[in-house]
């Protein structure tokens, strides 16, 4: 038998606010949202404003309606009931979420047990909980599928500055021409200058490829008889989905990724010259570090209010907790808009 939720007085929440925690109310329900408040998607201080207040209101916006997935999300930090005569009910407010029971367990490694959920997986992944994601059986797996952010920049910002100076002195030789393969009467010679423009090049198809990676494989439906493919999908980007506040799971390790950057750079040495095709290699190559980097910074940073960063991580945040089939961008949401996968703007009624 479940033991009784502990009641709390209001003096004793306002005396924890008080000294630094940060508990609201939904009705009598009282929630401690202290470990949560640096990753509010509406910043700290929004959070901070509310300690020991009633968010009833607030759960159904303006600014922000929040999601099934948002109030489900709030219920892990539940703590307690208020005494009776000392909360203020909200009239129209939202009541707690009553949820069943997870279908995994979670004291065991969940890479093995996603296939079996079938046409329940779906759903189950894409309710986010904040708890950390244990993969495989093995220590020394389980370590190789974790990444430190910095580790991304460490391992492959240096790479970048390599190649970058290999390409431009290999294009400042002159030797490198396009279309000489098919005719060198009109080919056209390709000068040490237009590095910086090939470089920027490679960025922006990076940023397509960041799309259709994260929409067409990322965001693929595996059949829900398919125990492989709803695993495969579970490694490659569902487990993110379940614990979007993982930090050890929020960019990608360089082994594998090395594996793809060496798929993708030999298709561009098939398709350009040598020089071109690296030149524009690291470009992209670039411009994946910049998207890794912002994917955590999204998830882990307070951009201040009214700044790109800051829409960009309220937009993200969206597409994690309501709008999964849509918001593919991360670095930008320039592909969203001729894809047409733009996640709506909210609108509210104006009260008379």
């Amino acid at each position: 038998m479940a033991a009784a939720p502990r009641s709390f007085s209001a003096a004793e929440v306002r005396s924890r606010c008080a000294e630094g925690a940060c508990l609201v109310r939904c009705r009598r329900r009282l929630y401690d949202l202290s470990g949560f408040v640096r990753l509010h998607p509406g910043g700290e201080q929004l959070l901070r404003r509310r300690a020991g207040t009633d968010v009833s209101r607030a759960l159904d916006g303006p600014p922000h309606r929040h999601s099934a997935n948002a109030r489900r999300w709030l219920e892990q930090y539940y703590v307690g009931e208020m005494e009776s005569g000392d909360e203020q009910v909200t009239p129209g407010g939202s009541g707690g979420w009553a949820g069943d029971g997870d279908l995994v367990d979670w004291q065991k490694p969940l890479l093995w047990q996603v296939g079996y959920l079938g046409e329940k997986y779906d759903e189950w992944v894409h309710q986010p909980v904040d708890r950390p994601i244990r993969l495989f059986h093995s220590d020394i797996l389980e370590y190789l599928s974790k990444t430190a952010w910095y580790v991304v920049f460490i391992v492959w910002a240096p790479v970048v500055l390599y190649l970058s100076w290999v390409s431009y002195t290999s294009l400042a030789q002159g030797n490198t021409r396009l279309f000489s393969s098919f005719t060198t009467e009109y080919s056209i010679p390709v000068h040490k200058y237009y590095f910086p423009f090939i470089f920027l090049l490679g960025m922006f198809l990076w940023s397509l490829l960041e799309y259709l990676i994260h929409r067409f494989v990322f965001h693929m439906k595996p059949p829900a008889s398919n125990y492989y493919l709803i695993t495969l999908h579970f490694l490659l980007h569902g487990q993110h989905h379940k614990s979007p506040f993982d930090s050890s799971r929020l960019v990608f390790p360089p082994v594998p990724a090395s594996l793809v950057m060496g798929f993708f750079y030999g298709i561009l040495k098939l398709m350009l010259p040598e020089v071109l095709g690296l030149s524009v290699f690291v470009g992209g190559l670039c411009g994946y570090v910049i998207y890794d980097m912002m994917h955590y910074y999204l998830h882990y940073g307070s951009p201040k209010k009214g700044t790109y960063l800051y829409g960009l991580k309220a937009y993200h945040v969206k597409h994690h907790f309501e709008h999964q089939k849509s918001g593919f961008g991360i670095s930008t949401r320039f592909w969203d808009h001729p894809f047409r996968t733009l996640i709506p703007e909210e609108t509210f009624e104006k009260e008379d």
